[in-house]
């Protein structure tokens, strides 16, 4: 876990859009996120990580321990109990939705040599990937 700590910038989005669609994020939202470029940012303080997230738009922060369940609004707006763990190496966090037609996600990052961050997410119920790749700035 400690190769994660430090900052990211996205170098590229693979199905991004598509991901979005399929979490029924409208139109505008999309564009916005999907033209912006985001910076990634991830800490650790006595057990407890961050992962924060910037746009020109939006910051997001991902306040967590590992293995321990919360709840979590998205930034589409889904109510979910995620969890995030440490598997072979990977942040894996997984999201149950809790409302009845939500959708439930999964997504892993995971380090490519020292400075690139790949980070792959999946919807429950949909062969969508989506590959972000960030590199360390």
């Amino acid at each position: 876990m400690e190769a994660f700590k430090g900052k990211y910038e996205r170098t590229s989005a693979d199905k991004y859009e598509e991901l979005l669609k399929e979490l029924d994020v409208n139109f505008l939202l999309r564009k916005a996120a999907t033209v912006s470029t985001p910076v990634m940012e991830v800490s650790e303080d006595g057990g407890v990580w961050t992962i924060k997230t910037s746009t020109t738009l939006k910051t997001m922060e991902l306040k967590f321990k590992l293995g321990e369940p919360f709840d979590e609004t998205t930034p589409d707006g889904r109510e979910v109990e995620a969890t995030v763990t440490c598997e072979d190496g990977k942040i894996v966090s997984v999201q149950k939705a809790k409302k009845e037609g939500q959708k439930s996600t999964r997504s892993v990052r995971e380090m490519n040599g020292t400075d690139e961050m790949v980070y792959t997410m999946t919807v429950d119920g949909s062969d969508l990937v989506c590959v972000q790749k960030f590199k360390r700035v």
